[in-house]
């Protein structure tokens, strides 16, 4: 699928539903940033290696790079994402249920930051997108569960993974007796890494959403080839990057202090083994949440050595990763009816 700019900005005026699913896939993007990013960076700011402005900068230029280098090559993540679930019942309906899916998982994200729980947007998407479709259809068979299969395997992918490879990691610089001050440094690194496949996992997400509401608009939504235009992935990017610049503390307390109490050591040990875990999955194609995977990455290297992890905060997380699916399936099946009925 290849569509130029100057098409795209024709394309909006004459269709609203276009431009309302658009606007909100944009939203959903600046809270991605503002929420999921953070996770990338929060050992670099916890054990001091960067201050907060720095980190989050660094994050935002990471991010977007990822999204931009990574896509280029390999956008299977994007293909998954695109082909989740069939909207049916012409443009209009079609629309304006994908655009509830989008509010779902704004609201949703939102809640989540408000409480300062690090819950995963990549979750909340596929199964807000799910619950819009099935109740646009009318039943679930509209969803296509070989791709849900895919989700299903990155989750435990991610978690299963994400602390082993934590935990590796963690022991392997505890046999080097890695001094603070060099582990410290090596953090910075760690930290790009980890922000630019976050930005190449949870943005290929979103570019995979635009390409179907522009498909959608055009009343079909499949594909044989799957082209996505570079103009897409900078805008993307950038309002992902955006988002990101707009902070996070919250988050960055919960992972990183509450949960956990890092040395440079550990954050190093964590940073490594989550960009090693994110880049495998991007690169296999599977839609695995860069929270999910940052958390477990956490508590492997913490449970390495040092301060064990204050596991009742990694349970009441574990615990938000689980109302994730039943939630925003939920949610995005009511807000669609609710825009169905309203607009559809």
């Amino acid at each position: 699928m290849s569509h130029s700019f100057s098409a795209f900005l024709l394309r909006l005026p004459g269709q609203p539903l276009l431009c309302a699913a658009v606007l909100l896939t944009l939203a959903v993007l600046l809270v991605n940033g503002w929420t999921d990013a953070p996770n990338a960076i929060a050992p670099a700011v916890v054990t001091g290696a960067l201050p907060f402005r720095a980190a989050t900068l660094l994050a935002a230029v990471c991010n977007l790079l990822g999204m931009l280098c990574v896509t280029s090559v390999r956008a299977s993540v994007a293909e998954t994402v695109y082909s989740i679930a069939v909207f049916g019942g012409g443009p209009r309906a079609a629309l304006t249920a994908l655009s509830a899916a989008m509010a779902a998982v704004v609201l949703w994200a939102a809640a989540a930051w408000r409480f300062g729980i690090p819950t995963s947007e990549s979750h909340a998407l596929v199964a807000g997108i799910s619950g819009a479709a099935a109740a646009l259809e009318g039943s679930f068979s509209c969803i296509r569960w070989e791709n849900w299969a895919r989700v299903l395997l990155g989750l435990l992918l991610s978690t299963v993974a994400g602390f082993g490879a934590g935990r590796l990691a963690g022991n392997s610089l505890n046999r080097l007796s890695l001094p603070p001050g060099p582990a410290r440094l090596l953090q910075i690194p760690g930290a790009a890494a980890a922000a630019f496949f976050h930005g190449a996992q949870d943005g290929q997400k979103f570019l995979g959403i635009f390409l179907l509401a522009i498909a959608l608009a055009q009343g079909r939504s499949d594909e044989s080839t799957f082209l996505i235009p570079l103009w897409l992935m900078a805008l993307c990017a950038a309002f992902m990057a955006l988002g990101t610049l707009m902070g996070g503390e919250k988050i960055i307390d919960t992972v990183g202090r509450e949960m956990i109490s890092l040395t440079p050591r550990e954050g190093l040990a964590s940073d490594l083994a989550c960009a090693l875990c994110l880049a495998a999955a991007t690169l296999l194609g599977f839609p695995v949440s860069t929270t999910h995977t940052r958390t477990a990455a956490l508590l492997g290297a913490g449970s390495a050595g040092g301060a064990p992890p204050d596991w009742a905060t990694a349970g009441r997380i574990a615990l938000a990763w689980a109302l994730t699916f039943p939630g925003c399936l939920a949610l995005g099946w009511w807000t669609a009816r609710l825009f169905l009925a309203l607009w559809g």
